[in-house]
């Protein structure tokens, strides 16, 4: 008999959260069907309970999944670059690639502003039992038999998240960076930085578990900003200067600051981090050379597609990467409310819970 029932994770309303059955979803003509093998939770589920995209009602939270092919449509499967029971992985971010927007280059605005982040914004996300994926030949990554599922799932959002942090920084060979929190975005961030050749990489935060892991990521400096004021410490590591580029990875206006403070005229800030609260981010005038400092503010919401997601994965295969030191705790899918809790107030020191379908 076919599955025609399955159980989701889903936001009630602003605040509420649980667990609810539903029908498994169908492939339209060039789309796919997923049965969820791994995923993991992300602050910007957070973010969404707490009412920053609004309320929503009934709707399946999740973005970072992978699992195995359970149906495809007509023109998806035509393609002949799937087949049924393969193991793949989807981007959080699901282009169209025929609007406007992805023609004009920002995939990740499909459609308008934020259009690209379809699960859990636009349509039903990914933490349940079977999820949706719209065109499907362009935003199916098959996953090399040489890595595991919870390996894969990191490349849906973390990776191609602070990597773009960092490629948005353009941070020149050699040059210097400081990446502003060291959550999981922020660590991928440092990463990005150094595989982008900075030689100098800073990193900000104050949990002594999250800056170990910087070190380990390999940033040359951490500063605890319990301890020393950031901004004037990366002043003074660049000889007063500031840095060639800043990574802004929580989204707080203190910290968005920070980064404008310590980069150096003709420098970039690059900002990944969700900004959740508040209706506007101011600029500190002075710092921006009163609007004359020649200081280049980047923003992204992180990149999808198979092309994208297959070279993500290519480096961890080739070892330059390993996110698994992310994931600080485990759960089975029925205990997927535990984990979210915890996620929200980051108890036991949780960095990345991942949760197992299996």
């Amino acid at each position: 008999m076919p599955v025609t029932s399955m159980k989701s994770f889903v936001m009630h309303g602003i605040g509420k959260v649980g667990v609810v059955e539903k029908p498994v979803p169908r492939a339209g003509p060039c789309d796919a069907v997923i049965r969820t093998t791994a995923a993991l939770i992300c602050t910007s589920d957070i973010h969404t309970v707490a009412g920053a995209i609004g309320d929503r009602h009934n709707l399946t939270l999740g973005h970072e999944a992978v699992g195995v092919i359970h149906e495809l449509g007509e023109s998806a499967a035509a393609s002949g670059l799937f087949r049924i029971g393969q193991r793949v992985a989807v981007s959080a971010i699901t282009p169209c690639y025929a609007c406007e927007n992805c023609q004009r280059g920002y995939t990740s605005q499909c459609g308008g502003l934020l259009g690209g982040w379809k699960f859990a914004n636009l349509k039903d996300g990914s933490m349940a039992e079977y999820f949706h994926v719209n065109d499907a030949v362009a935003n199916l990554a098959p996953i090399p038999d040489d890595l595991t599922d919870e390996q894969a799932v990191y490349c849906c959002d973390m990776l191609s998240t602070g990597f773009i942090g960092a490629e948005h920084a353009q941070i020149p060979i050699g040059g210097s960076v400081a990446i502003f929190a060291q959550g999981p975005v922020g660590l991928m961030a440092t990463v990005g930085a150094r595989l982008r050749g900075a030689g100098l990489v800073i990193a900000v935060d104050s949990m002594p578990d999250r800056l170990a892991l910087a070190a380990k990521f390999g940033c040359d400096v951490a500063i605890d900003f319990t301890k020393t004021d950031p901004v004037g410490r990366i002043l003074e590591l660049t000889g007063g200067r500031g840095v060639d580029s800043a990574i802004e990875a929580l989204g707080t206006v203190q910290t968005f600051a920070a980064c404008v403070r310590v980069t150096r005229p003709g420098g970039t800030i690059s900002n990944i981090g969700y900004h959740g609260d508040g209706d506007a981010v101011p600029i500190p005038r002075l710092e921006w050379g009163v609007g004359m400092g020649d200081k280049t503010i980047r923003t992204a919401l992180c990149p999808g597609g198979s092309e994208r997601m297959s070279r993500l994965m290519r480096l961890i295969s080739a070892g330059r990467v390993d996110p698994l030191a992310l994931t600080t705790h485990r759960f089975g899918f029925s205990d997927i409310e535990r984990a979210f809790t915890m996620m929200k107030t980051k108890e036991d020191g949780m960095i990345k819970p991942y949760i197992s379908f299996s």
